[in-house]
């Protein structure tokens, strides 16, 4: 699919840019990011993590000095208690661990299908699906890709259009589309890969 080919010569390595350590960090880290940016949440994990480094420790912590340290990121108080009882489920019933399964890591507190996807995906390099957030949404929709609204909808039709061996990068690639080149607001269709492609265009691409 030339979507695909496109992108993958744009965006050679896509990476999340959340930063984490391993499976656990990246997702206290991705339940933080909701309403949220990458940018803010990086700079509250190290105090959050050098704080509290494991799952017990986070569970343990008095709520009220992690609500202080996630403040910033908005919605604190319910943030902290979704990181917290999160944290909990790992310690009393993983051990320690992040599960390796969607269906077993959208039961945790905080957890949809967008965080456990980016979980699976960027941690373990599993393809339970693909990350559907606002950006990846407003591209594929522009692009033409689907015309669905819900993002459990909009994720099955993304997963039927390209090959599961493509998920976790496609998806990190449109995201990453979205959030620098196809912005909401002014687009930078000028500069965009896809733009000979997209029929939603406001601008020709240069060159």
């Amino acid at each position: 699919m030339q979507v695909s080919t496109r992108l993958a010569q744009a965006i050679r390595d896509p990476r999340c840019e959340l930063d984490h350590k391993d499976a656990f960090t990246l997702l206290i880290a991705t339940i933080l990011s909701a309403q949220s940016t990458d940018r803010t949440v990086n700079t509250v994990t190290p105090t959050l993590f050098g704080r509290w480094p494991t799952p017990a420790a986070l569970a343990a912590a008095p709520r009220e000095e992690v609500e202080q340290v996630v403040h910033r990121t908005g919605f604190f108080r319910n943030k902290a208690k979704a990181i917290q009882g999160a944290s909990l489920r790992l310690h009393t019933e993983h051990g320690g661990e992040v599960p390796r399964d969607l269906d077993t890591l959208i039961t945790l507190p905080g957890v949809a299908r967008k965080t456990a996807n980016v979980v699976l995906g960027v941690a373990y390099g599993i393809a339970s699906g693909i990350v559907v957030d606002t950006h990846v949404a407003r591209v594929a929709r522009r692009l033409g890709l689907t015309r669905q609204e819900t993002p459990e909808k909009l994720e099955q039709e993304l997963c039927r259009t390209f090959p599961r061996e493509q998920w976790i990068q496609i998806g990190h690639r449109l995201l990453l589309l979205g959030r620098y080149v196809c912005v909401a607001k002014g687009p930078h269709c000028e500069r965009c890969p896809l733009a000979e492609l997209c029929p939603s265009r406001v601008a020709e691409p240069l060159g």
